[in-house]
């Protein structure tokens, strides 16, 4: 039995590709489901799906699948043909996946380190997952850890200080693309978190006039109306870009909502007035050739990279005490999957010695037949209790040793001295990942 992971993020391939393998709540949600219910052929044994604009990852555990099947999986899921999206992979196994796991639950993998949101999806997957039982109790203990890890991360170190976001980073681009940002038409498209972070960073950064555009006008209000800014829906989008001097897009739209010919029909109007384009949706809202249009300039989640604010310079400076933090959750992780490459053979052992005791006991019986139910129910008691005293002490033993580098001849003499089948361990022990020394 192993675990895998595979995935791609911001580090490994563009927006473009990440944008075709993004997968929606309700889609993570059906292919779980499908799994769950025979429809999908597999062998995968638990699976959790963790999409975000940043990355797609797969978590799995199967004692016969690899990342083959995970890539076979990902491209039915996606409709993306495997070969696309081939040469952007990484791929984790065992402790591996705990170490990217972590770090990932940490901040220390995001495109804006320590930033906040990922701790959340991280949990969101799990809960997904656990919605449709392909959440197993090893994917379980995983996520969870992480998830520990993460807060602990959050709590214990700087690594959050001075909050910052893909969407603050773009409310950040907007100031200095347009000057003096408080006299600027801002339009929000979309009334998620994204978008509302956006808001609250511009308003930080003096942003006055901001107009909300979502497809439905009840949550364009409500983000509206907790920071005094307008608000509209979808059907306003035409005339919101007439009057635009910024335009930030963080929608889960499935498709484009601002095409070219959109954005040249209203540059007509506008022709000697810029417009600040800034895509942080992914899959983009906007047409990549909106960039050919006069006047316009487009910025994609891609660009925020290389403007990071100042402030992640003292997140940095945090990174060395979040990974010795990180070193002590994958310690104690690494030693829970060291413990179950032994429990088949406690399994074993038990199993071997209830099939002696019953056996025993059944001849026994038969020589005593005058014996009352209740004499017969003491001397079945009197059995088990001698079977889990004389195995408490082994089977604790092997549990002990399980994180050792001998573990494997532990289990070998054990296998003989019990007579068991000779097979080899689940495949987690004398594995080990040292935390990752680059930080995103």
């Amino acid at each position: 039995m192993h675990i895998y992971c595979l995935g791609l993020n911001h580090t490994t391939t563009s927006v473009a590709l990440r944008e075709k393998l993004s997968l929606s709540e309700e889609v993570v949600r059906s292919a779980l489901s499908r799994l769950a219910c025979g429809h999908l052929a597999s062998s995968l044994a638990e699976l959790i799906i963790l999409s975000t604009c940043n990355r797609t990852e797969l978590y799995t555990v199967s004692s016969q699948a690899g990342f083959a099947e995970l890539e076979m999986f990902l491209s039915e899921v996606s409709g993306v043909p495997a070969s696309v999206f081939r040469p952007h992979l990484y791929r984790y196994r065992d402790v591996e996946v705990a170490c990217h796991l972590f770090d990932v639950a940490a901040g220390l993998d995001s495109l804006v380190i320590g930033e906040p949101q990922i701790l959340g999806q991280v949990t969101r997957a799990l809960e997904l997952a656990r919605g449709q039982n392909m959440a197993g109790p090893i994917l379980n203990r995983l996520f969870q850890a992480a998830i520990h890890a993460g807060k602990r991360a959050r709590t214990e170190t700087h690594i959050s200080r001075n909050p910052a976001s893909v969407s603050s980073l773009a409310a950040s681009l907007a100031e200095r693309v347009v000057h003096p940002i408080a006299e600027a038409q801002v339009v929000i498209l979309g009334a998620g978190e994204m978008a509302e972070l956006a808001v609250e960073a511009l308003r930080k950064r003096g942003a006055q006039k901001i107009l909300v555009v979502n497809r439905t006008l009840e949550r364009a209000r409500a983000l509206a109306n907790r920071w005094d800014a307008q608000a509209a829906t979808f059907e306003r989008l035409t005339e919101a870009l007439l009057s635009a001097d910024i335009l930030i897009a963080s929608t889960g739209a499935p498709h484009l909502l601002l095409t070219e010919d959109m954005l040249r029909q209203a540059m007509t109007s506008r022709p000697h007035r810029p417009l600040a384009l800034i895509d942080i949706a992914v899959p983009r809202d906007i047409d990549p050739a909106a960039a050919d249009v006069p006047n316009v300039k487009l910025y994609d989640i891609d660009h925020l990279h290389a403007q990071l604010e100042d402030s992640l310079s003292e997140r940095l400076a945090e990174a060395p005490k979040v990974r010795a933090l990180l070193e002590e959750e994958l310690a104690e992780f690494a030693r829970y999957l060291h413990s179950l490459d032994m429990l088949p053979i406690i399994a074993e052992i038990r199993q071997r010695a209830e099939a002696i005791r019953q056996a025993e006991l059944e001849k026994t019986l038969r020589r005593l037949p005058n014996l009352t139910e209740g004499e017969r129910a003491r001397i079945e008691a009197m059995t088990q209790a001698l079977v889990k005293q004389i195995l408490h002490a082994p089977t604790q033993r092997l549990r002990a040793e399980a994180p050792c580098p001998h573990a494997p001849e532990y289990a070998t003499v054990a296998r003989t001295l019990f007579d068991l089948q000779n097979e080899g361990l689940c495949g987690f022990s004398g594995q080990a990942c040292p935390i990752s020394n680059s930080a995103d």
